[in-house]
């Protein structure tokens, strides 16, 4: 069986998409720092798949130790998906206010983390010749109002995955733009907004199975390009919707 391991898979893009890959029959490996919310979406996963629980913050070092031991137990890894992010200072502060204490915060989950995790699992990953996934947002290509320091951290994390594509040939490294959902994090973006017409995050699943699926070259993706129909719908009618401004927000 294939192995994969998600970070932030206690909710939102992240336990949907580990629901799309134990329905294939994939072997995962789960982590989040909210212990009892984890554990309620492992036991929801193991009715389809074999599921390992390793709480934690993926910004802390001794943590990705302990998933770097757990993917060892396992033999090998096919998938990594960097999906566990912050959003930063909710509502959101003009960048020019922005205290660098907490920009420094963002950067140390959104970027720092992702990369560490990698380097971490590099070997296991370049036997498999696997593939990462590294959740980006519309923000790091587009300055929006009050975005500046997510999607700075964010277009940091896209321009890394870029670098270890280029320096790991043997590896699939995909920036991948989910497009707008209805997540926490979204909502701590837009307090006492109504976010209820953002698409559940079980609704980009499909497109980013394609994606693995098809693995293209690697690099940066919108999940609406890998968009596939299902029935009910026609060629015009993606199962994906299309992304509209200040995307992702996974968590």
């Amino acid at each position: 069986m294939p192995v994969a391991l998600i970070t932030g898979a206690s909710r939102g893009l992240g336990l949907s998409l580990a629901h799309g890959l134990a329905e294939r029959g994939w072997t995962l490996v789960v982590t989040a720092r909210g212990g009892d919310e984890l554990a309620w979406a492992a036991a929801d996963l193991r009715t389809e798949t074999s599921v390992v629980t390793v709480t934690g913050d993926v910004s802390a070092p001794g943590h990705r130790r302990e998933l770097a031991r757990t993917i060892a137990g396992l033999g090998g890894l096919d998938l990594l998906v960097n999906n566990a992010g912050t959003l930063g200072i909710s509502p959101l502060p003009p960048i020019a206010e922005y205290p660098a204490a907490d920009l420094e915060e963002v950067f140390r989950v959104n970027t720092v983390a992702p990369l560490a995790l990698i380097q971490a699992l590099l070997p296991q990953l370049d036997a498999s010749r696997g593939t990462v996934v590294n959740i980006t947002s519309d923000a790091s290509v587009e300055a929006y109002p009050g975005w500046g320091g997510y999607g700075a951290s964010k277009a940091a994390l896209d321009h890394l995955t870029g670098t270890l594509a280029a320096e790991n040939p043997g590896i699939r490294f995909y920036a991948v733009d989910p497009g707008d959902m209805r997540t926490v994090m979204h909502q701590d973006a837009f307090p006492g907004e109504d976010i209820s017409d953002r698409p559940e995050p079980g609704t980009v699943v499909p497109a980013l199975l394609a994606l693995l699926d098809r693995r293209p070259e690697s690099g940066r993706h919108r999940a609406a390009d890998f968009a596939v129909t299902v029935p009910g719908t026609t060629s015009d009618s993606p199962a994906t919707p299309e992304p509209t401004p200040v995307e992702e927000l996974s968590s």
